[in-house]
C-alpha cells in the first residue's frame, strides 16, 4: 500500500501531458503528409515516442535537437524522407501547446496552498512559454536544459533535489507517465507519489503511488 504525507513540503510535477495537453502526434502528422497511410502513421507515432524515450536516456542534448534525432530515426524505420528543420517545428509546437481541462482551477488552489514545482523534460524556452497556460504561481520551473540530464535519469532528480535543498521526501510528485517519473522517484526514495491517468503508460503498480483521474482529486487527498 502506498504511504501519502498529508503535508508535503512541494507538490511536483511532470509538464508535458501531466499539465500541459501533448499533442505531439497532430504536428508529426503534418510532417508526414503524403508518406503514411493511417495504420502506418499509428505504427510511425508508436517508434517516433520509444525513439524519444531511448534518446533522453543518453547525454543531454537540446530538446529540439532530441526531437529531429527522434524524428529522423522513425522516418529512418519507414523509409520515408525527414525533414531538415523537423526538430524547431516539433519543439515550436511544444511551446505553444494549452493545458489540459482541468488543470487551471485546481492548480491555482494548490498553489495557494503549497509550493508548486515542474521538472520538465524540455528546456528554459519551452517552459517560459508553457507556464504562462497554467495560471498558477511556482516556486521553481526546473527544466532538463538547467539538469543537463532527462527524466528518467536520476540526475535530472537530483537536480531538483539539490536546486531546493530538499530530501524526496519533502516531496509530492504528481506525473502522467510512469516510465518517466514514478518509476526513478521510487528508487530514489520519493514516498509520495501520485500517477494522474491519462492512458500514456503501462501501470507499474510495484512503484507505489495512488493513481487518480484529476487534480481536484489531489487536492482533496490534500485536504484542500
Amino acid at each position: 500500500m502506498a504511504q501519502f504525507q498529508i503535508r508535503p513540503e512541494f507538490v511536483s510535477f511532470d509538464n508535458y501531458g501531466t499539465l500541459i495537453n501533448w499533442q505531439m502526434n497532430d504536428t508529426a502528422r503534418e510532417l508526414t503528409a503524403g508518406q503514411l497511410d493511417d495504420e502506418q502513421f499509428s505504427r510511425f507515432t508508436y517508434y517516433f515516442s520509444k525513439y524519444r524515450y531511448d534518446a533522453v536516456l543518453g547525454d543531454y542534448l537540446p530538446y529540439n535537437t532530441l526531437l529531429q534525432n527522434s524524428y529522423d530515426r522513425a522516418c529512418r524505420r519507414f523509409g520515408i524522407e525527414s525533414t531538415p528543420g523537423a526538430g524547431e517545428k516539433l519543439g515550436e509546437a511544444v511551446a505553444s501547446w494549452g493545458a489540459n481541462d482541468g488543470i487551471v482551477e485546481p492548480l491555482t488552489s494548490m498553489g495557494k496552498n503549497y509550493r508548486l514545482v515542474i521538472l520538465s523534460n524540455a528546456d528554459d524556452y519551452h517552459l517560459d512559454k508553457s507556464v504562462q497556460h497554467l495560471g498558477a504561481d511556482f516556486h521553481a520551473v526546473l527544466t532538463a536544459e538547467q539538469a543537463q540530464a532527462y527524466k528518467p535519469r536520476y540526475q535530472a532528480f537530483e537536480y531538483m533535489l539539490d536546486t531546493l535543498g530538499a530530501r524526496p521526501e519533502d516531496f509530492l510528485h504528481v506525473s502522467s507517465h510512469t516510465r518517466y517519473d514514478l518509476m526513478p522517484a521510487e528508487d530514489l526514495g520519493f514516498v509520495n507519489k501520485v500517477y494522474l491517468d491519462r492512458g500514456f503508460d503501462p501501470h507499474a503498480r510495484a512503484y507505489n503511488y495512488h493513481t487518480v483521474s484529476s487534480l481536484d482529486e489531489v487536492n482533496s487527498m490534500l485536504g484542500i
